[in-house]
């Protein structure tokens, strides 16, 4: 049977393939270290779960409102005022079923065939692939690792056409862990505001954040701003909720009501249970996020220090998510190899160590690695990258 065009245009995750092939080392009985999570390895703080239990068992197993339960989008509303001091109503709002199903329903929510919209390398994986199912067109501009992988004001007003649509903004960002300041966000929400381009901020590491770093939403900058974005969220890193797939999109009223008239026809509703639980994540607080956020900060020091003393690797010092997205391709090159994916895959197959290559992300130089595992897998990890570095270098 012949395929639709949108699924053949679509790239594999180099995520899920390197994954895929940890695993079946795994089964093989080797001993291999994946580094290769996006999430992090806590289970959900206990308050959440015991919300979503209690829910259930007062018989909360129904149908919900398309765009999310009136409580969650209030409890939403309320966690913009308090850390953002952002204010939002109730039709400004709309939950999903995952941040990334409230991104792909926006695609499909704003573009049209050929539509583009502008996003910054190195970039989160789906982020092209959704602009291509809703028949847009990726444009790239190329973060430069010299600027910690950020954009300038320049770089946007130079990509911008007459079908420029949106511009992603992704701070912290996933790979690199970077941050925008206050003046570099105010000066790109200034090209975008020029020429009408929509702002879509996705903000899902923002309680990930290191060594003193403030997360600052665009949307809080003024109310222009706030009128020109899209914010997308969700409690998948926050309070390590992965797999309940409960995220969200705030700002015009428009484009929110547009998605949930999407979101009626493909989801229904997000998971009930799932939103009761994320009630408790947004008005509840056991101390479990803080625990978690200061646990990656200790690893991010000790595996970092290691991971830069390794020789023909470097890497700017992120400032929050749990990833380091070294430069390897020194690293390759006196290793023999011509690039860095193929070095990649060596080093899995002989030291059985799995990383992300960074060509998956717009940035084939670099591979990406998660510290969402223990210190002691990360520090055993780095420690056969470096032997087999010095091995293959002879």
């Amino acid at each position: 049977m012949k395929l639709a065009k949108r699924v053949s245009t679509l790239t594999p995750s180099s995520t899920l393939a390197i994954t895929a092939k940890a695993k079946a080392l795994r089964e093989q009985g080797h001993d291999v270290i994946g580094l290769g999570a996006g999430e992090p390895d806590f289970n959900t703080p206990q308050y959440i779960i015991d919300a979503a239990v209690k829910s259930m068992e007062e018989g909360q197993t129904k149908y919900t409102p398309s765009g999310g339960l009136p409580k969650l989008k209030d409890a939403v509303i309320g966690k913009f005022k308090e850390d953002q001091n952002i204010t939002y109503s109730a039709n400004e709002i709309i939950v999903c079923s995952g941040a990334k199903h409230a991104l792909y329903t926006l695609f499909q929510a704003i573009l049209d065939e050929g539509d583009e919209v502008i996003i910054p390398t190195p970039y989160w994986v789906s982020y092209p692939e959704q602009v291509k199912l809703a028949d847009g067109k990726p444009v790239y501009i190329e973060g430069k690792e010299s600027n910690e992988f950020k954009v300038t004001k320049e770089q946007l007003e130079a990509a911008i056409t007459d079908r420029t649509k949106a511009f992603i903004l992704n701070s912290p960002s996933n790979p690199t862990g970077s941050m925008y300041s206050e003046e570099e966000m105010r000066e790109l929400g200034e090209v975008c505001l020029k020429h009408d381009i929509l702002i879509v901020s996705d903000e899902i590491y923002e309680k990930l954040v290191y060594d003193g770093a403030v997360h600052t939403s665009i949307a809080q900058l003024s109310d222009e701003l706030k009128e020109q974005t899209i914010i997308i969220n969700g409690v998948s890193k926050s309070h390590s909720m992965t797999g309940w797939r409960i995220g969200y999109a705030a700002g015009n009223v428009e484009i929110i009501k547009a998605m949930t008239n999407l979101a009626s026809h493909s989801t229904s509703n997000p998971t009930a249970n799932a939103q009761f639980g994320t009630i408790a994540a947004y008005t509840e607080d056991d101390g479990s996020v803080e625990n978690m956020r200061q646990a990656f900060e200790g690893r991010l020091h000790k595996v970092y220090e290691q991971l830069v003393a390794i020789p023909g690797l470097s890497c700017v010092k992120p400032k929050g998510a749990f990833y380091l997205f070294p430069n390897a391709i020194e690293a390759a090159t006196n290793c023999g190899y011509d690039n860095v994916d193929d070095w990649v895959t060596a080093l899995l197959d002989e030291e059985k160590v799995a990383l992300v290559p960074g060509s998956g992300f717009g940035a084939p130089e670099n591979v990406r690695l998660s510290y969402a595992t223990s210190l002691e897998a990360i520090q055993e990890a780095l420690t056969r990258i470096e032997r087999f570095i010095e091995k293959k270098s002879k």
